[in-house]
Order: structure tokens, then sequence, then C-alpha cells
């Protein structure tokens, strides 16, 4: 039986943490468009909730990784969950425009603590054999608990008026958000009373040894920045398109939907042992091509079954490559590194994704509802090649004790 400090027993605690606090997540994604029609915002205004979030986490992921590496793991995991609790109270509390942007803002502070401390958490426990099968694991619990959030949402909507008291001033949205922002704590307290630090106590304070910029490294990190400003690029209108295309209401589109959460709640963790098999580059390439060439067919569908086959098959590409991708930052840098490695490395992913939902929704408005969606499928298809062209990965990664020797000129 694994000890209360092994590496199993530390995954499953972040698995579990995870799982509960990502209940929220695949529904507001789905429902934030609609929530902001409703309140009157404007595509370009929801396209700023978007890009709000992705503004502070751009800010905040180097800052955090540097305490990552200086002051250990579990207080910033820690205060990115007390943050998500936070995050579902101001949606329930404020239902004006500035009010969703301010609740977006403190959902960033809160996704760059928790996700990138979670990241170099598994960093720390997970042996190379096992570092992608690990991070799919953990994408597999947060898709888990988000299907389980957006069937007790919608539950949750469907009933408000049967749970509200007569003559109450409360909206079925702000009860859905106060909802989950109770959900929240329990993820807070399980944390709070078993997650030890991972970072050991003699490294909690190491000497400055800077990161190593490899040629692999540089362009991993470009790489993802174009992926995350094209991928975002489809955020925030692909709801909006798809109710005007398919003349169907959010429920029915969530159903669609449910092959996706499907792939993602089950399929990262055997993707990633894949990668951990036969490399990262050969997965992360297939995900890159197939995620191209399905983004190119999405303004042609024309039912729901259509858009749920599709977008399952999309889900399974991006799922292929994500682990590859997250244990890649990992192996190509140092342990004592990782807090800022994985700091930079989610810092371009959401600099590309600041960017995205203002570019996408300005062509949309702009020059047809399809260019988005193969101005996309034409930027992943190129990075793709990039990758297949240029991304050299030694066969025999250095050793952990190599990789975290200062680099001198």
């Amino acid at each position: 039986m694994p000890g209360k400090n092994s590496p199993t027993s530390i995954l499953s605690i972040l698995q579990r943490s995870i799982f509960i606090i990502s209940l929220p997540f695949f529904l507001l994604s789905l429902i934030l468009p609609v929530y902001g029609k409703e309140i009157g915002a404007s595509v370009v205004e929801i396209g700023l909730f978007y890009s709000a979030f992705s503004f502070v986490t751009v800010i905040l992921r180097p800052l955090v990784g540097l305490g990552l590496d200086r002051a250990g793991r579990r207080t910033f995991f820690l205060a990115g969950l007390g943050g998500y609790a936070l995050t579902m109270l101001s949606f329930a509390l404020i239902s004006q425009v500035w009010g969703l942007v301010l609740a977006r803002i403190i959902q960033g502070i809160a996704s760059s603590l928790m996700w990138l401390s979670a990241s170099a958490i598994i960093s720390d426990v997970a042996g190379e054999d096992q570092r992608a099968r690990s991070f799919g694991k953990i994408t597999q619990s947060s898709s888990q608990g988000s299907i389980l959030g957006t069937f007790l949402g919608f539950f949750l909507l469907g009933t408000a008026s049967n749970l509200l008291p007569d003559h109450s001033t409360m909206s079925s949205w702000a009860l859905l958000f106060l909802f989950f922002c109770l959900t929240s704590l329990p993820a807070l307290f399980l944390a709070l009373r078993t997650l030890p630090e991972t970072k050991p106590l003699h490294e909690t304070q190491p000497k400055d040894t800077p990161i190593q910029w490899s040629r692999p490294w540089v362009l991993l990190l470009m790489v993802t920045f174009v992926t995350g400003m094209s991928v975002s690029m489809i955020s925030p209108v692909l709801i909006i398109f798809l109710q005007e295309r398919l003349g169907v209401g959010i429920d029915t589109l969530s159903w669609a939907f449910l092959p996706m959460g499907l792939v993602w709640a089950f399929l990262p963790a055997q993707f990633g042992k894949w990668a951990d098999r036969i490399g990262r580059k050969p997965m992360m390439l297939a995900g890159l091509a197939a995620a191209a060439l399905s983004s190119f067919i999405v303004p042609y569908l024309g039912s729901v079954i259509a858009l749920s086959v599709i977008w399952a098959f999309q889900a399974m590409c991006y799922a292929a490559g994500d682990p590859a991708e997250q244990a890649l930052v990992a192996d190509l840098t140092g342990r004592q590194q990782r807090g800022r490695a994985y700091g930079f490395y989610l810092m371009c992913a959401d600099l590309g994704a600041t960017i995205g939902p203002l570019g996408g929704t300005w062509l949309y408005q702009t020059y047809g509802e399809a260019i988005p969606f193969y101005v996309n499928g034409i930027i992943l298809a190129v990075c793709a090649l990039v990758l297949w062209a240029f991304l050299r990965i030694p066969s025999s990664p250095k050793s952990e004790q190599e990789m975290d020797q200062p680099v001198t000129a």
C-alpha cells in the first residue's frame, strides 16, 4: 500500500482535488457567451471576457513560476483552489458586463496559481517514463468533473424556479454560480489536509540556475504561442455560430458536446502512455494535423449529430498531443527550473489565448462566420509542418543533474 507521501498518493490527492474544482469548467465555457448576450454584452465584449482571463495569466505565469521554484508548490496550489471559489462567488453576486470581466480576472489569477503548481507537482513526482501518462490522468480528472458539473448545472438551471422562494430576487444564474462556489470548498479542504509539499526542503531556495534556452525549447514555446492564439479564436464564436447555423438551444448543444467530454474524460492517460513509449513528437504531430483537418469541416456541419462526431474527433486530436507536450516541458528543462519552465510555457499559451478571441470575433463579424475556422485550420497545419521539419528531441534526454547545471557562455 503506497505511503502518504508516495508519488501514487500525491497524484491521487491531486486528481481528486482537481476533479471537484473542475465541476463548473465545461458548463461555464458553454454558457458564458449565452449569459453575456443575456445581460447585454456585444460579441466583441464577449471576446473580452475570454481575453481578460488570458491577459491576467500572461502577466502572472512567470512570477508564479519563479515563486514555485523558490517557495515550493503547495501554498500556490491551495491559493488557486481558493481563487476558484472566489470566482464563482463573483459570478453569483455581479450580473453586469464589468462584473463578468472582474470575475474572469479573478479566475485568471486562480488558474495561474492552481494549474502551474499542479504541473510542477506532477513533474516532481512522476518519472520520465510515466510523466505524460500522469499529465493525462490529471486532464481526465478535470474532464470527468466537468462532465458531472455540466449535468448538475443544467439540472439546477431547469429546476431553479422550484428551488427559489416566491418573489426571490436571486436569478437562476446566481443560484448556479453560488452552488459551484460551495462545491469548490471540499477541494480546498481536501488539499489543505492531505497534500504535502513535493519540492524537497533543501531545494526551496535553490541557487539561481537559469533555464537552458535550447533550440527545441524555444521552438516549443513559439508553437505553443501560435497554436494557443489559433485555437482560442474559436472559443467565443463557436456556440453563437452553432446556435445560428443549427437553430438549437444550449441544452441540445451540450448533449452534442458530450462525446467530446467523454474523450477528454477517459483517453488522455492512454495517449500519454503512448507518448511515454513512442516519444512526444509523433503524438504532437498527429494531434495537430488531425485537428487542422477537422477545423476545415466545422463550417459545413448541418446537423447536431455531425457536430457531435467531428467534435469528438477533434477532442481526440488535442488529447493525443496535450500530455506529450506538457511532459516535453519537463524533459527539456531541469528540476530546479521547472516552476519557471512551466511558467514560460503556459505564459506563451495564454499570450496566444489573449489575442485569439479578439481576433476570432473580429474575423467573424468582418469577413464571415466560417473564416475563423478556416484560419485556425491553416495555422494548425503550418505548426505541424514546422514541428516535423525542425523539432529535434534527443533520443536520450539529459539527466536531471546535467540539466540543472548552469549554462555558461
